[in-house]
């Protein structure tokens, strides 16, 4: 079972990795639910820590839906990913139709090679989640797929994430649940639904706030509760 927290400085990085974290999700303007970090972060962050760190690429924070000047931006922050060291990338397309784009996904993830590949959560915002899972089981490059069970807070949505953890077992990609999770609450979600990962954000923060920084005893606790003590 892993520990993904989001980090969107480089401060978090390196207290992300002291408090324990098994691997982070680098992603600054959590405002904006994410967008790809500056050169400078990028490189610093990937050289701080020895966990591995995945990357938000999200060019604009306009959408999920993306055009060809956008798809340029995101395949060339995807090389400046793989040249600097960084373990995946976090990413994530629909069409107008609330469908998995699966042009340009495609494209991203030819550039991709080799990087572990997360979908975010444009995948509760499409228009159907078994249809979704369906249409990324066919990319052997996508491993983990981001997800509070749809357009709701992971506690609320218990019944659809045991489905989709259910279908995802007979695929190849791995379930990670985030969005809503506080550690406070964390063990109720934790022993109804067995996904490969819990992704944690501003529930591991000071005052469950992005505007605060991270709190090592809500990390520890998320721990404790993962390892069953």
């Amino acid at each position: 079972m892993l520990l993904e927290v989001i980090a969107t400085n480089l401060t978090d990085v390196i207290e992300a990795e002291q408090y324990g974290a098994d691997r982070i999700e680098l992603s600054p303007a959590m405002a904006e639910i994410g967008l790809t970090p500056s050169f400078g972060l990028l490189k610093n962050a990937v050289e701080a820590v020895n966990i591995p760190m995945n990357v938000m690429v999200r060019p604009h924070s306009q959408s999920f839906v993306y055009n060809k000047h956008d798809l340029d931006t995101m395949k060339a922050d995807i090389e400046l990913i793989k040249k600097v060291g960084a373990n995946g990338i976090v990413i994530g397309a629909l069409t107008v139709k609330q469908t998995i784009d699966e042009e340009v996904l495609k494209q991203l993830l030819d550039v991709a090679d080799g990087l572990e590949v997360t979908f975010h959560r444009a995948f509760d915002f499409a228009r159907d989640q078994v249809e979704a899972l369906q249409c990324l089981a066919k990319y052997e490059q996508i491993t983990t797929i981001l997800t509070a069970g749809g357009n709701y807070k992971a506690p609320d949505a218990i019944p659809q994430l045991q489905q989709i953890i259910n279908l995802a077992n007979d695929t190849h990609l791995s379930v990670m649940v985030g969005h809503g999770l506080r550690p406070e609450t964390f063990a109720d979600v934790y022993h109804q639904v067995k996904p490969q990962a819990f992704h944690f954000g501003s529930g591991v923060r000071i005052n469950n706030s992005f505007a605060h920084s991270l709190d090592r005893s809500k990390i520890q606790q998320v721990k404790r509760t993962m390892k069953g003590s």
